[in-house]
């Protein structure tokens, strides 16, 4: 009995074709509440350092001083913490994923002050 339920899952195996999605090649399905990866309004952002410190994996950096930040995208786990907390709500999670690559890639972000000396007016 058991030899013939193993030969109908065998043959249903062998003709099925794969079960498995080629990622690079054929994109994935988003959906509406897919957590794809974080994203930030840097123009609203006051570097206050909150979502750093509430990071569990260490993945985001903000520097005050140089007004940037920055977000090691494989370390990031996708748990939503830091937009929780963060108070100008200037990070959010966006439906689309990071791109595969053989490194770790590190997104950098510099808040850009386009201010005019009072010597060039």
């Amino acid at each position: 009995m058991s030899i013939m339920s193993m030969s109908k899952t065998l043959f249903k195996n062998l003709f099925h074709g794969p079960f498995t999605v080629q990622y690079p090649i054929k994109k994935k399905d988003s959906y509406e509440r897919t957590r794809g990866r974080i994203g930030i309004d840097i123009d609203d952002c006051i570097f206050c350092s909150m979502c750093q410190r509430r990071c569990p994996t260490g993945a985001i950096q903000v520097d005050k001083a140089a007004s940037s930040w920055s977000i090691e995208r494989l370390s990031c786990i996708q748990c939503n913490y830091c937009t929780e907390v963060c108070p100008k709500k200037c990070l959010h999670m966006e439906n689309q994923y990071t791109s595969p690559s053989f490194g770790k890639v590190r997104d950098e972000f510099i808040k850009c002050t386009n201010t005019q000396s009072p010597s060039e007016s």
